[in-house]
C-alpha cells in the first residue's frame, strides 16, 4: 500500500514526518504559554494616558473601568431598538461590538514559563517540521513535473 497525499508519490514520508515535528513542537510551546488578564485594555489604556494618567497616578487610569467602551455599543442598541431600519444604528452598534471585543483581548497577557534549552529545542522542531513538510512538498512537485515531461516525450515519439 502507499502512501499518495495528492494522489501522486512523492516527498509524503518526509511532509509526514515534518508535520509530527512540527505539530509536537507547536504543543509545547502553547503547553507553555500561560495567559492571565492585565490591568487596563487597549482602549481604557489609551484614555489613562490621555488624561495624565500613564505611570504615574491621577488621570483616567484609577477610576475608568470598562464600562467607557461599552458607551457606543449602548447608543447603537438604543438606537436600533428605536428604529431598525437606521444604518447609523447598525454602523455604531457594530463598532462597539469591535471595541468591546479589541478591548478585552488586549487585556489578555501572554506568559511564556519555559527554559531556554527547551525554547530553542521548541523552535528548531518547530522550524525543521515546516523545513521538511516544504521540502516534502517540493520533492512532490518535482516528481510530478518529473511525470509531466516524460509523459510529453513518450507522446510526441
Amino acid at each position: 500500500m502507499s502512501l499518495n497525499p495528492g494522489g501522486r508519490p512523492g516527498g509524503e514520508i518526509k511532509f509526514l514526518i515534518g508535520l509530527l515535528l512540527a505539530g509536537v513542537g507547536l504543543w509545547l510551546f502553547f503547553d507553555s504559554v500561560r495567559i492571565s488578564s492585565g490591568h487596563s485594555g487597549f482602549f481604557s489604556g489609551m484614555m489613562g494616558r490621555g488624561r495624565g494618567g500613564g505611570g504615574g497616578g491621577g488621570g483616567m487610569r484609577e477610576t475608568t473601568s470598562m464600562g467607557i467602551v461599552l458607551v457606543p455599543l449602548f447608543i447603537g442598541v438604543v438606537a436600533l431598538f428605536f428604529d431598525v431600519k437606521k444604518t447609523w444604528a447598525w454602523v455604531v452598534t457594530w463598532i462597539g461590538l469591535a471595541i468591546f471585543a479589541i478591548e478585552i483581548v488586549s487585556r489578555f497577557r501572554p506568559v511564556f514559563e519555559v527554559k531556554a534549552s527547551h525554547a530553542i529545542l521548541m523552535l528548531v522542531m518547530v522550524a525543521g517540521g515546516f523545513g521538511l513538510m516544504l521540502r516534502g512538498y517540493i520533492e512532490d512537485r518535482r516528481n510530478n513535473r518529473d511525470d509531466d515531461i516524460d509523459r510529453r516525450n513518450s507522446q510526441g515519439q
